[in-house]
C-alpha cells in the first residue's frame, strides 16, 4: 500500500511511520502546517505544529530514508476548528477540538488529499487499534495502553474513513513506544508530550476567548433561589461543572461547594448550583457519526463523554442523526458540546455531540 504517515513532530508518530514501513507498505512523511505563526519555537510541552515540531518531523523521516513534505491546512484548521472552537464556547457549549480535528482535518481534508494524490491510506500515532472481521469489515478498538487510549477522539470516524486508517500504536504500551524510539535512534524519543488544547499554547483557554470574543459583563446566578451571587466577564468562558475560577463571595454562600450547573448564552447568564444539580442520566446526542453500521433498535452500550473519563453501562438508539442514551447512574458535569462516544467491549461504535441532558427519575 501507499500510505501517508501524518507526522507531528512527536515520538508517536515518528514510531508510527517507522512501523508501517517495516510492514512493508510504501510510506510517504507528512507534516501539517496548521498553525498560521508556525514560526514561534516551542517553550513548553504545550502546543504543537511549530517550526520546532516541523523539523522534528522531518529528522525522523531522514533516518528512516522516506520521502516528506508540509502540507499547508492552516487555513482550513483555523475555519473548521478554531472558528468552530469560539462559536461554540459562545453559544454556552464546551466543544473538543481533539474530535473536530480528527473529523474534518486528519480523517478529511489529510486523507482526502492523499486519496486523490494515488495513496491508499493515512497512519497516525493515535493510541487505539483497527480490527478486521472475517467479512473484510473494520472496526475501531481501544488501545491496549488504557492510560493512553485515544479511541474516544477517534469516535468521529464513520466506516470509510476506517477503511483508509492505520493506528500502529494500539497494541503497544507508551513506555516500550519511547523505548522504540530510543532503539531506532529518533532524536524525538524523550520528547515531552504535548497536551491540552494544541492551538491555546500556553493553555489560558479564557484569555484566549476573551481576546476573541471580548469582555461581555454579565451575572452569576443562583439556579435554585434566582439570586444574583456574582459577576463574570463573559459567560463563554465557563463550562458545566466547572468548580474553579467563578470568583464567588464565599461569606455569601453555605459552606457547600458551588458548580457550573448551566451556562445561558443568550442571556449571558452563568447558572450555579450544589453538586446535587450536577447528576444527570439521560443524554440526547446529535450530528451522529458511526464507525460501522448503526445500531438498529436499543442496544446495551457503554458511554463514555470525556477523553479520559469513565465508561458507564448505558442503552442507546439511533434515530437518524440524533442518538439517544440513558445511564445506568449518574454523571456530573456533562456539557452540551462534549461529545458521548459508545462503545461495545472495547469496540467503538459511535459518537455524537451532546445537545442537551437531564435528570430522567
Amino acid at each position: 500500500m501507499r500510505v501517508v504517515a501524518a507526522m507531528s513532530g512527536g515520538v508517536d508518530s515518528a514510531v508510527a511511520a517507522g512501523r508501517m514501513l517495516d510492514a512493508g507498505h510504501e510510506v510517504v512523511g507528512v507534516h501539517l502546517a496548521l498553525s498560521q505563526s508556525a514560526a514561534t519555537l516551542r517553550e513548553s510541552a504545550r502546543g504543537c505544529c511549530t517550526i520546532e515540531d516541523a523539523g522534528d518531523a522531518r529528522r525522523v523521516a531522514d533516518v528512516l530514508g522516506i520521502p516528506f513534505y508540509v502540507w499547508d491546512m492552516a487555513a482550513r484548521f483555523k475555519q473548521d476548528v478554531m472558528e468552530d472552537f469560539v462559536a461554540e464556547y459562545s453559544a454556552g457549549r464546551t466543544p473538543n477540538p481533539c474530535l473536530r480535528c480528527n473529523e474534518k482535518i486528519k480523517f478529511s481534508a489529510l486523507l482526502d488529499k492523499a486519496v486523490a494524490l494515488g495513496f491508499d491510506a493515512v497512519a497516525t500515532g493515535h493510541y487505539a487499534q483497527v480490527v478486521e472481521r472475517p467479512d473484510g469489515g473494520r472496526e475501531l478498538h481501544r488501545a491496549v495502553d488504557m492510560a493512553k487510549d485515544q479511541s474516544y477522539v477517534l469516535g468521529v470516524l464513520d466506516a470509510d474513513q476506517l477503511a483508509r486508517a492505520f493506528f500502529p500504536l494500539g497494541d503497544t504500551t507508551k513506555p516500550d513506544i519511547r523505548a522504540e524510539a530510543k532503539e531506532r535512534g529518533f532524536y524525538v524519543a524523550s520528547k515531552p508530550d504535548s497536551h491540552d488544547i494544541c492551538f491555546i499554547a500556553d493553555g489560558d483557554t479564557r484569555g484566549w476567548l476573551t481576546s476573541r470574543l471580548g469582555e461581555q459583563p454579565g451575572e452569576i446566578v443562583d439556579a435554585e433561589s434566582g439570586e444574583v451571587v456574582g459577576s463574570h466577564q463573559g459567560a463563554y468562558a465557563y463550562t458545566v461543572g466547572q468548580r474553579r475560577g467563578l470568583g464567588l463571595d464565599r461569606s455569601a454562600l453555605d459552606g457547600d461547594p458551588r458548580y457550573v450547573v448551566q451556562v445561558d448564552a443568550a442571556a449571558n447568564r452563568v447558572l450555579i448550583g450544589t453538586s446535587d444539580l450536577l447528576g444527570v442520566n439521560a443524554i440526547r446526542g446529535d450530528h451522529a457519526r458511526w464507525c460501522g453500521p448503526p445500531p438498529e433498535g436499543v442496544v446495551e452500550v457503554g458511554a463514555q463523554v470525556r477523553a479520559h473519563g469513565e465508561e458507564v453501562p448505558a442503552q442507546a438508539w439511533a434515530a437518524g442523526d440524533d442518538v439517544e442514551v440513558r445511564l445506568s447512574g449518574r454523571l456530573r458535569g456533562v456539557a452540551p458540546g462534549q461529545s458521548v462516544v459508545l462503545y461495545e467491549g472495547t469496540r467503538v461504535v459511535g459518537s455524537a455531540t451532546i445537545a442537551s441532558t437531564w435528570l430522567e427519575r
